[in-house]
């Protein structure tokens, strides 16, 4: 059993849920942050919503208008609750041997980190009203998942935040960090460092067991 810690309380868990809870929240990296300022704007309109509520109680006391103040006042907590949330949440992360893609309600769709091959520019619908009549595009990234794993090609995710399909996830600028070339080169280097510390891992134990057959054979012929 292990003991997690909260302020002046604290929980029992078993101490595998213990390691899985400590190295969630102590060894995910993240990758790409979301659009931060886009989110904040979107606070705006919730405060305001806040203070009719807020403007209907201190002014009535009609039971009908009390009862719509009260509404809005949940409603806008609710709304905030889910942008605040988004506020902290990152776009792409990553925790050992899994990329983790948030792009859907809930958990993040969690990949092994072998699969992704490669991150690159593409564009497309930014998902925003029309300007002029035209639908308004924006600057997407891209990330290759390798063939060899088809229960990867295609998986159900936000409309707006991104697509899935083919093998390719594709996640719409509008809604993370500003994307440039240094942040495509920041996220491959990456995953290249990953892909050759795996390798070296792989080679590192492989070494003990060859020697071990071959002392095993030289025992044979003595």
């Amino acid at each position: 059993m292990g003991r997690l810690i909260f302020g002046h309380a604290s929980l029992l868990v078993p101490c595998p849920t213990l390691a899985r809870c400590v190295a969630s929240l102590t060894m995910t990296e993240v990758w790409l942050q979301a659009n931060r300022r886009v989110l904040a704007f979107g606070l705006a309109p919730v405060v305001l919503l806040a203070g009719f509520g807020a403007l209907l109680l201190a002014t009535t006391d009609a039971t009908a208008f009390s009862i719509l103040g009260y509404g809005l006042l949940v409603v806008s907590a609710l709304l905030a609750f889910g942008i605040l949330r988004q506020l902290g949440q990152p776009r792409i992360a990553y925790r050992p041997d899994e990329v983790l893609f948030h792009l859907r309600s809930g958990p993040p769709v969690a990949v092994p980190r072998e699969v992704v091959e490669a991150f690159f520019l593409g564009q497309g619908p930014a998902y925003l009203p029309t300007v002029q009549g035209k639908p308004a595009e924006t600057v997407n990234l891209v990330a290759r998942l390798s063939q060899k794993a088809p229960e990867w090609m295609k998986v159900d995710v936000k409309p707006a935040l991104g697509h899935w399909c083919e093998g390719y996830v594709t996640i719409r600028g509008t809604w993370c960090e500003p994307l440039t070339g240094e942040v495509i080169r920041r996220l491959n280097a990456r995953l290249r460092e990953l892909r050759t510390a795996a390798q070296e891992a792989d080679h590192a134990s492989a070494v003990p067991e060859t020697v071990a057959k071959a002392d095993d054979a030289a025992t044979e012929h003595a």
